[in-house]
């Protein structure tokens, strides 16, 4: 009969519950998807008008003193969007899988910024 091994930190392992961890692998793959999508997303808040549409249209039509607001808040963005980008492209590029994660989040942050500035720029 094979000896049993029991874990002394838990008594788990006394009763024949797997103590051992696993941890979950997200592909490379789809966190360069995540990223690209993030990028995307912003890249049309930013540069395609839509925070500017979001933010600063009325009934009356768009305000010029809100565009005004929401180009400094897009300016800020831009800077968090920077940082991103370098991220997700050195990620990219030098095979640096746990950079991925850095640049999903720092997309997130950037359309937070652009979130939060625009609500307070109406």
């Amino acid at each position: 009969m094979p000896k049993r091994y029991s874990s002394r930190v838990s008594s788990f392992g006394v009763r024949g519950i797997c103590t051992r961890v696993t941890r979950t692998v997200v592909p490379p793959a789809i966190q360069a998807a995540a990223s690209l999508l993030l990028a995307t997303l912003w890249g049309f808040a930013v540069f395609g008008g839509w925070s500017t549409q979001a933010f600063c249209t009325t009934s009356l039509g768009p305000s010029p003193d809100c565009a005004d607001r929401i180009a400094s808040v897009v300016a800020l963005s831009v800077l968090v969007g920077v940082v991103a980008a370098g991220a997700t492209g050195v990620a990219w590029l030098g095979r640096r899988e746990s950079l991925y994660g850095a640049a999903a989040v720092a997309w997130v942050v950037a359309l937070v910024v652009l979130f939060v500035g625009g609500l307070a720029a109406r």
